[in-house]
């Protein structure tokens, strides 16, 4: 079965992440499915969001000096709505203010702002409804422990406004994300969403959620996570070892031992201007991951390149 292209941040390999122009783009490109990360305003409202910070990716400092918090940065929970959607996007920069991709979009503009959750799932019907094909959503739920602490159930409103959308149902075009375990539990235990649930997964260490990110790529880990969830969202080097004295690649059995439990694996993030170890072209990675391990769905900054590498893949396959 061909697996789903999922447009991670949209296209954001050619456009500032999370934009409306960037979701629309990798809609044109032929993405199966859009992602947006959400979190929570001041006033309890839902944008489209990598992170709880503001700073890395819009002119806030600029526009509202002052607001930061004693670590220095600025977060969204601590502006209202309005003042959200009056700055401006720019390329994804790291603490220092440099580019974390140099290659890309060089500016931005009044086109590149962020938007509302409401707003994106607004486009995505519009899209569907007038688009050449349909295309799914894949929201992710960042940092619901942080948000509670807050004072406001992120959770429960993504859904509600999904729900409100048309996305409640197993056969809805829907996968809903989180590195977050105990959060993915409560989704389906408590809250009842029937929609298909894929655990995230990082390396220990790398977020404040309670979860133990390696016992979770063990036999007994993905057994007890199929109970709960449909797929897992695996960062792309826990696919694979990589021997750098040898050259070699060696297969981890994640992909395998998760197929043994019935669970789909969408594996993070595949960009052509950063390659992972052991790889010399995208080509390479996606055939890597495609035709050996058999992934069923990946995250990509670059939903064009996957797109066609998928069709020459095709192609080939009907000439033999």
């Amino acid at each position: 079965m061909r697996p789903v292209i999922i447009a991670h941040r949209g296209a954001s390999g050619h456009l500032p992440e999370h934009t409306l122009p960037a979701k629309a783009l990798a809609y044109a490109m032929g993405a199966d499915y859009l992602e947006q990360d959400v979190v929570a305003t001041r006033d309890d409202r839902l944008v489209v969001l990598h992170d709880v910070h503001l700073d890395r990716v819009t002119d806030v400092a600029e526009r509202f000096p002052g607001r930061a918090r004693d670590d220095g940065r600025f977060y969204a929970r601590d502006f209202d709505l309005d003042e959200i959607l009056s700055l401006r996007v720019h390329e994804r920069e790291d603490g220092e203010g440099n580019r974390v991709f140099p290659g890309r979009f060089p500016s931005a503009g009044e086109n590149f702002r962020v938007h509302t959750l409401e707003r994106e799932l607004q486009l995505v019907a519009d899209l569907n409804g007038n688009g050449a094909h349909t295309v799914g959503v894949y929201p992710e739920i960042k940092r619901p422990a942080w948000h509670a602490e807050e004072g406001v159930d992120i959770t429960a409103l993504v859904l509600d406004t999904l729900r409100r959308f048309g996305y409640a149902q197993p056969a809805d075009r829907a996968y809903v994300q989180c590195f977050d375990e105990r959060e993915v539990r409560r989704m389906r235990d408590e809250l009842g969403c029937e929609l298909r649930l894929v655990q995230l997964i990082g390396e220990d260490g790398w977020s404040p959620e309670p979860t133990d990110f390696a016992a979770m790529r063990t036999r007994k880990g993905l057994e007890k996570l199929a109970a709960t969830v449909d797929g897992i969202g695996p960062w792309v080097r826990q696919l694979y070892r990589y021997s750098a004295d040898k050259d070699e690649r060696y297969d981890s059995g994640l992909v395998r031992r998760a197929h043994g439990q019935g669970l789909v694996v969408h594996p993070y993030t595949f960009r052509s201007d950063a390659l992972p170890e052991g790889f010399g072209s995208f080509d390479a990675l996606l055939r890597y991951a495609i035709d050996e391990l058999s992934v069923d769905g990946l995250f990509t900054d670059f939903p064009d390149s996957a797109v066609r590498y998928l069709r020459e893949r095709h192609a080939t396959e009907s000439d033999k």
